[in-house]
């Protein structure tokens, strides 16, 4: 039986079927956010640094591969902003780009972090051929303005595995807006990393007794094996 973490206490899953909702195998895409050089480089122009993440990046690597060979599809999801610089600093300007830097101070050359055609947009994680990628975000959410919600729909994907960063970020919104969406979310503690270790622990705790699932992902991957009809 797979273990799950609620309010950040490690328990057995239920055993309720309304819980292999969350990881049925047929119905499920894991969702990889934001593991770009634009967070992740060691360049000191890093335009929005989120060095926590560069310790999953080959972690991830080889959770993906595991999935890619239970047939389970992946999505990168990456922010990518015109080079205009409209759809942020010369237009709606991000609400992150004043708060964060209250908290980590200023950040030199945020202005370029996402900017299409720069090395910021190039994803750290390997991209495989049949794997998708969405490269409309433009803000937060992974949903708010991409066309993410047709591709699973058009997937026929019900459920969802989130990794990447950061997790009181992106991930925190990611799942609250799947869940509004109705889909099971299912969150890889191992594989997402926040801003300090006790936001990211605030956020998985509230992931886990509001919105989803959270899980290590030998257990995600586990159960997809023991759900999968012929096992």
């Amino acid at each position: 039986m797979s273990n799950i973490y609620v309010y950040g206490n490690k328990r057995a899953m239920p055993n309720n079927p309304l819980f292999e909702q969350f990881l049925d195998p047929n119905k499920t895409a894991v969702i990889s956010i934001d593991m770009h050089e634009g967070h992740l480089s060691e360049d000191n122009d890093c335009p929005c640094p989120a060095p926590r993440a560069r310790d999953i990046v080959e972690p991830i690597d080889q959770f993906h591969i595991i999935c890619r060979d239970q047939g389970i599809p992946i999505i990168h999801v990456r922010t990518i902003l015109r080079k205009s610089k409209r759809d942020d600093v010369k237009g709606g300007f991000a609400a992150w780009r004043l708060v964060f830097p209250l908290h980590v101070g200023e950040i030199p050359g945020a202005e370029q972090h996402a900017i299409q055609g720069t090395k910021w947009t190039n994803l750290r994680t390997h991209i495989a051929p049949e794997d998708e990628i969405i490269e409309t975000k433009k803000r937060l959410s992974i949903f708010y303005p991409t066309d993410l919600d047709f591709l699973l729909r058009n997937m026929n994907i019900r459920s969802i595995v989130l990794n990447g960063g950061f997790t009181d970020c992106c991930i925190l919104n990611a799942a609250f807006e799947a869940s509004n969406f109705d889909y099971r979310v299912t969150v890889a503690r191992d594989l997402v990393r926040g801003t300090n270790e006790e936001m990211e622990s605030a956020a998985l705790k509230m992931m886990s007794i509001h919105m989803a699932l959270v899980m290590d992902s030998h257990d995600i991957a586990n159960s997809w094996k023991s759900l999968r009809p012929e096992a």
